[in-house]
């Protein structure tokens, strides 16, 4: 059961609040989340889908990934509070108030759900907001304190973009959006444990019990090296399904060898430096992978 924690509210200008409200939504993990989306969309159409589906599609994301992020501040505050990495989160600083960031991402939620069914279609209005109820929920407030399987599980998350792009166009779900969503679910493990060796000492004080913080250095390379290879083989199984070429299936190949290679350096150097490349590398992967998707489809159907 979550801690209370009372952070003091004070004075700041518009242009900080501005600021803190958009921190609330994470940007960063949102800009990883729809660089998934347009490519899905892209090969959903067979070529580049109207620019008013993609504006919609990608800002009703955007606005129901937010909202989920901003509750996931304001459930952790007390321990963002403890951890370095998280300290100057607004919730800590009291740049917003806790009441004020509820409210903030239950408006995104209901404007996000709202734009996407009315501008695009319901069933990708009810994927946005299934991502989001399953990341605070399930992840943020029963896995992350309670599980070392929380990324595992929470990833999935984080996968359904992809849904949610192919669903704007097609108004339904195939086989070929499924494996997308098994990429980036098998992507996220890796991805956030290589940065966890990192704040390691961070999520054991604030008693996360994030793989690299309960379990040994080894234990958790090896399970980076089990899940690169589980994902270079989805990735490849994803060209024939999905009617990909050349383009998409050379990248695939290459990018996955690449993160194995990183995986095996990782177990042989149990270096938190060589973890911090591999967290790079993995950045790299998901959007030279997704891009290559993009580009595959509008070079063979221009």
């Amino acid at each position: 059961m979550m801690n209370s924690v009372i952070t003091a509210t004070r004075p700041v200008s518009i242009t900080k609040t501005m600021k803190a409200y958009v921190a609330l939504t994470k940007p960063r993990i949102i800009e990883l989340l729809l660089i998934t989306t347009v490519p899905a969309m892209v090969v959903a159409n067979q070529g580049i889908p109207s620019l008013i589906k993609i504006v919609y599609t990608v800002l009703g994301g955007t606005l129901a990934a937010g909202g989920a992020n901003a509750v996931n501040m304001w459930f952790d505050r007390d321990i963002d509070a403890m951890m370095k990495r998280t300290q100057h989160r607004p919730l800590v600083t009291g740049d917003v108030s806790p009441s004020s960031a509820i409210i903030f991402a239950i408006g995104l939620e209901a404007v996000s759900f709202l734009m996407l069914w009315d501008s695009v279609n319901l069933l990708s209005a009810i994927l946005a907001l299934s991502a989001a109820l399953f990341y605070v929920f399930i992840y943020t407030m029963w896995l992350k304190r309670s599980s070392s399987s929380n990324i595992v599980v929470g990833g999935a998350a984080g996968a359904v973009p992809v849904l949610v792009g192919w669903a704007a166009v097609t108004d339904r779900l195939d086989l070929a959006p499924v494996l997308m969503f098994a990429i980036i679910f098998l992507w996220t493990p890796p991805h956030f444990w290589a940065l966890a060796f990192r704040y390691k000492e961070d999520y054991a004080k604030a008693k996360v019990p994030m793989l690299p913080a309960v379990a040994t250095f080894r234990k958790t390379a090896n399970q980076i090296l089990v899940y690169s290879v589980l994902l270079t083989a989805v990735s490849l199984l994803l060209g024939p399904v999905a009617h990909l070429g050349v383009i998409y299936d050379a990248s695939a190949l290459s990018l996955g060898i690449g993160f194995i290679y990183y995986a095996l350096k990782l177990r042989r150097s149990e270096s938190p430096k060589v973890a911090m490349r591999v967290f790079s590398y993995s950045i790299s992967y998901l959007t030279l992978l997704f891009v290559a998707m993009g580009v595959d489809v509008v070079v063979r159907h221009p």
